[in-house]
C-alpha cells in the first residue's frame, strides 16, 4: 500500500529533509519545477520538438516559486513565456523570492489583481490566441496545497474567472489552451478534494450548481503534477475531476514514514488469497441471509461472490417463500430454510459458521429487524467466548437502514462488524456527520470524507466502508485507507444494480477465510474495482464474481 498525505504532512516531510541538511529548499523547488516540465513534455511529447507558448500564473507562496522555476526552464527551451504574480513580490518566501529574481534576469513579471485589470487580462488572452496552430499552456502555480480559503472572485472577474475564460478558448480541432496545475488546481482543498466556496451571504450558488459546473469556483486542469506522494484531496470528492490527469513527480525525498495511517487500499500480499492446505472448513463457512420471494437475487449474488473469493462453504439462509427460486439458482452454494429470528439463532449455533452477511434484499419489517438483532447478539457473544474465530458480520443495504432506525441495534455493533453504507445510508446512520460533510467548505483544511468515515467508525466501534468512486474505509482505531476508482483506475461500470451486494459478498467471504475486518474490507474493495476494470463495458453485477478468477490469475495467485 502507498501512503497518501495531507498538506501539513507534506510540508513536514519537506521541512524535515531541509532541517537534516539532505537538501535545501531551493534544490527542492528546482526539482519540483523540473518535474512539472518533464511531466508536461511526457503528456504532450510533440511539444518537445518545437518552441511553444506558456502563461505562468504564480501565487504568493512557494507554489509560486515552483512556477518561476517552470517559467525559466521553459524559456530555456526556447518557449515564449509570460509570467504573472498574484501578490506582493516583497512578501514572497525566501526561496520563492530567489526564483522570482532569477526569472527577472530572463523576462518580466506582470501583476494580477482582483478585480482583474481588463487591459492586462486582454493581453493574456491575446498572447494565448497569438498562434492557433498549437496550444498555449497555462501553468497554475497560484496556491497548490497551501490554499486555506476560497479564491477571491466576482461574477465576471477574478482569478477563477480568468482561468475559466482561458480554458474556454478553442481552435479548430481542439482546445487552444491546456491548464497544468502544480500540486492542486486553484480553489480545490488539498485535504478533502472539496471546492472552497466564498463565505458570502449574497452568494446564491447552490451545491447543485457547483456540481454542474465546478469550473466557475475552481480551476479545472488538464494535468496536475504533484510531488513525492499523492495528496488526500486528489482522490476524494471533486479532486479527481478538477485535477484531470495526475502525475506524481519524484523530488528525491526518499521513502515515506507512516504519518497518519492513511493509505491507498490495495492487496499488500496477494498470496494471502491462495489456498495451500486444509479442507473446506479450513477456509471458513459464510452464511448469507436472503430476502423473501422476489427479493432473493441480491443474497444469491453476495453468496456467489463469497464462494468465488475463496470461502470454503457458503450457505444462503432463506425464508420458505424463497426456497424454490433460490434452489433453482444455486448449486455449489448450500441452502438452509430460516423462517424467523429463532431459526437464524438455531443455524448460528453451528460455530463453524464464522462470517455472516445481512441486508441485501432482506426487507425493513419487524421480522427483519429481529434477524439483525439476533445476528448482532450472537456475534458479540461468540467474540467474547472466542469460539471458532468468533462470528464476524457484514451489514449492508436494508440492515443498515434498520440499524439507523433503532438505537438498541446500533449499540450492539462491535469490532467484528463491517458496515458498507452508500451516501444515503451513511446519512441515515450518522446524520450529524453527514451534515458536516455536506455543509459548504469555506476554508481549508475542509472536513473530508476521510474525516467523516473515521468519525463514523469510532462512533460505531467497527469498520465502516463508505462507498463511492472515492470509497473510504476506516477502523475504530483511526486506521484509514482510500480505494479510489479514479484516473486510470476509473470503473464507471460499477454504477449498476447489485454491485454493492457483490462487494458485501466479497467481504463476507474474506472474513470467513480469517481476514481481519479492516483487511477484508480493503482487499474486497480493491478486487471489486479490478474485476470491473477487467470486464469493462457492458458489466452487470453477476459478472463481477465470474471475473474474479481472471483478476486473481493476473495477480499471480
Amino acid at each position: 500500500m502507498s501512503e497518501v498525505l495531507t498538506a501539513a504532512q507534506m510540508r513536514a516531510i519537506e521541512a524535515a529533509a531541509i532541517a537534516s541538511g539532505a537538501v535545501t529548499g531551493l534544490e527542492l523547488m528546482e526539482r519540483a519545477g523540473a518535474g512539472v516540465v518533464a511531466a508536461l513534455l511526457s503528456e504532450w511529447p510533440e511539444m518537445a520538438l518545437t518552441s511553444q507558448r506558456a502563461v505562468v500564473l504564480c501565487g504568493p507562496g512557494n507554489n509560486g516559486g515552483d512556477g518561476f522555476v517552470v517559467a525559466r526552464l521553459l524559456a530555456g527551451r526556447g518557449w515564449a513565456v509570460e509570467v504573472y504574480l498574484y501578490g506582493d513580490a516583497g512578501k514572497l518566501p525566501p526561496d520563492a523570492r530567489v526564483n522570482y529574481e532569477r526569472w527577472l534576469e530572463v523576462g518580466q513579471v506582470g501583476l494580477l489583481s482582483v478585480p482583474m485589470n481588463l487591459e492586462q487580462e486582454q493581453r493574456i488572452f491575446d498572447f494565448a490566441r497569438s498562434d492557433k496552430t498549437s496550444p498555449c499552456f497555462v501553468i497554475d502555480a497560484l496556491f497548490g496545497i497551501g490554499l486555506s480559503r476560497s479564491i477571491e472572485s466576482t461574477e465576471n472577474s477574478g482569478l477563477v474567472m480568468l482561468l475559466v475564460n482561458l480554458d474556454d478558448l478553442w481552435m479548430d480541432g481542439g482546445p487552444l489552451t491546456h491548464l497544468v496545475a502544480i500540486d492542486m488546481p486553484s480553489g480545490v482543498c488539498a485535504d478533502s478534494g472539496r471546492i472552497l466556496r466564498l463565505n458570502d451571504p449574497t452568494e446564491h450558488c447552490t451545491a447543485e450548481e457547483e456540481d454542474h459546473d465546478p469550473r466557475f469556483f475552481a480551476a479545472q486542469a488538464s494535468l496536475t503534477v504533484t510531488f513525492h506522494c499523492l495528496k488526500v484531496g486528489q482522490l476524494l470528492a471533486k479532486g479527481p475531476e478538477m485535477c484531470g490527469k495526475l502525475h506524481v513527480a519524484d523530488i528525491g525525498l526518499g521513502p515515506v514514514k507512516s504519518l497518519a495511517k492513511l493509505t491507498q487500499a490495495d492487496i499488500p500480499w496477494p498470496r494471502s488469497l491462495m489456498k495451500r492446505v486444509g479442507h473446506k472448513f479450513s477456509h471458513g463457512h459464510a452464511l448469507i441471509v436472503s430476502g423473501d420471494h422476489g427479493h432473493a437475487g441480491a443474497a444469491r449474488m453476495a453468496a456467489r461472490a463469497a464462494l468465488r473469493i475463496g470461502a470454503g462453504l457458503v450457505t444462503v439462509a432463506s425464508p420458505r417463500g424463497a426456497m424454490a427460486e433460490n434452489a433453482a439458482r444455486l448449486d455449489a452454494v448450500m441452502l438452509k430454510p430460516v423462517a424467523d429470528a429463532a431459526g437464524l439463532a438455531e443455524v448460528l449455533a453451528d460455530v463453524r459458521i464464522n462470517a455472516l452477511c445481512l441486508g441485501p434484499g432482506m426487507g425493513l419489517d419487524e421480522a427483519a429487524a429481529e434477524l439483525v438483532k439476533v445476528a448482532l447478539e450472537t456475534s458479540r457473544l461468540r467474540v467474547k467466548l472466542g469460539a471458532a474465530q468468533g462470528l464476524r458480520l457484514v451489514l449492508d443495504a436494508d440492515a443498515l437502514t434498520l440499524i439507523s432506525r433503532d438505537a438498541r441495534l446500533f449499540a450492539l455493533l462491535h469490532e467484528g462488524c463491517v458496515l458498507t453504507p452508500h451516501t444515503g445510508e451513511f446519512a441515515r446512520l450518522f446524520p450529524d456527520i453527514a451534515a458536516k460533510l455536506a455543509a459548504p467548505a469555506v476554508k481549508g483544511p475542509a472536513y473530508s470524507k476521510v474525516d467523516a468515515t473515521r468519525e463514523a467508525a469510532a462512533r460505531a466501534g467497527c469498520v465502516v466502508l463508505y462507498k463511492g468512486a472515492d470509497t473510504v474505509i476506516a477502523a475504530p482505531d483511526g486506521r484509514c485507507s482510500i480505494n479510489a476508482a479514479v484516473y486510470d483506475r476509473a470503473a464507471p461500470w460499477l454504477a449498476t444494480a447489485g454491485s454493492g451486494d457483490v462487494l458485501a459478498g466479497f467481504i463476507t467471504g474474506l472474513l470467513a477465510r480469517g481476514f481481519q475486518p479492516m483487511q477484508a474490507a480493503e482487499t474486497a474493495a480493491w478486487l471489486h474495482v479490478e474485476c470491473a476494470r477487467s470486464f469493462g463495458l457492458g458489466l452487470i453485477a453477476e459478472d463481477l464474481p465470474e471475473e474474479l478468477p481472471k483478476v486473481l490469475r493476473a495477480l499471480g495467485v
